[in-house]
């Protein structure tokens, strides 16, 4: 049976989120310098996107680098900056071809001016793109994000733009990065951790959770597909019943 075929396309995931864990082990496991994991990584992030474009996935957010992460050797922050800007370039041919729509979220000023300056070069080259959008989530922490949220509501109130009465759900997606995408259907982890790290914490708030032992770098189109049909034979009850989804 083709992979494709194994998914009910009636039932798919709005929007899927990766945190793409495992780079650095995966090169430690094989006796390579960590770098190398995370070039490895790429080839996993291509076959990836081009498969969710492929299945019919309409959002795809991949957790490139955390505000965490900046606490990493200098030289291997370095190297990965360096890195993004290369597959950027690399990649645009195949964003360009798949009509897929780049985009980012996170503290996106904090990145070299390098890096910063390819991804407004790409985003701005595939913004009227429509089959897909790829999330990229850079420099992010969820809850800086949220503080962030906070501190401009806290203004606006004080203020008198809004009233705090007026301060609901629908507000607070306005004011995230994520603003102009769905909350997430499906949240994929690699490499064996169950954690969240930080990733996405107002918005996986109904999410499918999907771990998997396999590092990044070997993350292939199969398993994609074994994580939609998981979340495919699972019962999405968002607080109702059995008996009431019926």
């Amino acid at each position: 049976m083709n992979l494709k075929d194994q998914i009910d396309n009636s039932r798919l995931p709005n929007h899927i989120a990766i945190i793409m864990d495992g780079n650095g082990r995966w090169a430690k496991q094989k006796g390579l310098i960590r770098i190398l994991g995370h070039e490895s990584g790429t080839k996993a992030v291509r076959e990836t996107v081009e498969a969710c474009a492929e299945f019919g996935i309409k959002h795809l957010t991949l957790y490139a680098f955390s505000t965490e992460n900046w606490n990493r050797p200098k030289l291997e922050v370095q190297t990965l900056m360096k890195l993004l800007v290369k597959s950027l370039k690399k990649e645009i041919k195949t964003l360009q071809e798949n009509k897929i729509k780049l985009t980012a979220i996170g503290c996106l000023k904090d990145l070299p001016e390098k890096a910063y300056k390819e991804l407004e070069f790409v985003i701005e080259k595939t913004k009227n793109n429509t089959h897909m959008t790829l999330n990229l989530a850079l420099s992010y922490g969820s809850r800086e994000e949220l503080v962030n949220v906070v501190k401009e509501l806290s203004v606006k109130v004080k203020n008198n733009i809004i009233s705090a009465e007026s301060i609901d759900e629908s507000i607070i997606n306005k004011h995230l990065y994520t603003q102009n995408l769905p909350d997430v259907d499906l949240l994929i982890r690699t490499s064996g951790e169950q954690r969240i790290s930080n990733f996405l914490l107002w918005q996986i708030a109904y999410a499918e959770l999907y771990f998997t032992d396999i590092y990044w770098p070997d993350f292939k189109k199969e398993n994609l597909v074994e994580a939609i049909v998981d979340y495919q034979n699972r019962e999405r009850r968002f607080g109702k019943t059995s008996e009431q989804l019926i």
